[in-house]
């Protein structure tokens, strides 16, 4: 085979993701690929000492690669560089396909140990009760205090086990169905559509904040297509707003001790698939609902609720020895 050894890797990386639109990654995802990409090639670039626009992908050497991601690793976080590792791989490999290289060099660069996937969810039993009825009772102390819209938040993560994209992408018509068939149509992370079904508590929560909503914006309209969660403006909510009202709902209510560290919104996403897998839901089903594009990573919370392991530890003859000693009390 005769290798285009003289190709630019900027040309190459725009053949990658020209290649790959018709996988309809979201805009997330190839912003991602593309920030990873032009970090290593930074790196690369002053490696190497030639100019950007002069890097040819005959340079991509074991050697040079490693001294970029080691570089790169020096000052970002060890999900980072793993990211960043599986982004080069998957360019090399397309450039290897495309016969560009003779074989991937990532073999050769050193990369972190994947960690193990552990879901994150509330801590403590009544935990996710408590923090809704704080939020209804309208304890966050905000400039501009919207109990409807932050209990249908919460709502939202804790029922339907949205991500925090997912949730911005809702709209007024996502919620659908008839009494006792509603539905929650959500557009998941890859581009991937899924329905949930709800109860029909749901529908009176959304029709309660529309309600607001109304009073608050009279001169706005909510047509069938509009967003459905709103900042204090009334346009659509934006990510960092999401992730901060949610943070200080937790505050607000006394609970931010029990959300694990780094969870925080999402941590309402692992409540509502742990709590599907104690009360029996099969691995399949959580995949499902929760949009996982993997049924191994569903398969974390039936191992993580360990109800199979409680059981066989509730087992143990030894226990009858200690219910002896320790009898329950009368009354």
């Amino acid at each position: 085979m005769r290798y285009k050894i003289h190709m630019r890797v900027s040309e190459a990386q725009q053949a990658f993701f020209a290649a790959r639109r018709p996988r309809k990654d979201s805009p997330h995802t190839t912003a991602a690929y593309r920030r990873d990409l032009a970090g290593i090639t930074e790196l690369l670039v002053a490696e190497l000492g030639c100019p950007a626009d002069e890097l040819e992908v005959a340079d991509l050497t074991a050697q040079a690669l490693r001294a970029a991601f080691g570089a790169f690793a020096d000052s970002h976080a060890k999900s980072s560089v793993l990211r960043a590792w599986s982004t080069w791989n998957q360019f090399l490999t397309f450039c290897v396909s495309d016969g560009l290289l003779g074989g991937n060099p990532m073999g050769a660069v050193a990369r972190p140990k994947t960690p193990p996937l552990s879901p994150k969810p509330l801590r403590g039993e009544e935990t996710p009760e408590r923090l809704l009825a704080s939020v209804a009772e309208g304890s966050r102390q905000a400039r501009d205090p919207w109990p409807e819209r932050d209990v249908l938040v919460i709502a939202l993560g804790l029922v339907a086990g949205l991500r925090a994209a997912e949730m911005r992408t809702l709209t007024v018509r996502s919620l659908v169905g008839r009494a006792g068939e509603l539905r929650l149509h959500v557009r998941g992370k890859g581009s991937r559509d899924r329905s949930i079904p709800v109860q029909p508590i749901m529908a009176r929560l959304v029709e309660s904040y529309l309600e607001s909503c109304r009073r608050r914006f009279p001169h706005a309209r909510f047509g069938p297509s509009s967003a459905l969660l709103r900042d204090r403006a009334g346009e659509p909510i934006g990510r960092g707003a999401l992730e901060y009202l949610v943070k200080s709902c937790y505050r607000w209510a006394g609970l931010h001790d029990r959300v694990p560290v780094g969870a925080n919104l999402h941590a309402l996403r692992h409540t509502f698939a742990t709590r599907l897998a104690e009360d029996g839901a099969t691995a399949s089903e959580i995949m499902r609902l929760l949009g996982h594009a993997s049924l191994s990573t569903s398969q974390n919370y039936i191992e993580a609720t360990g109800r199979e392991q409680r059981a066989a530890a509730a087992s143990n003859r030894t226990y009858v020895a200690l219910d002896r000693l320790v009898p329950e009390a009368d009354g």
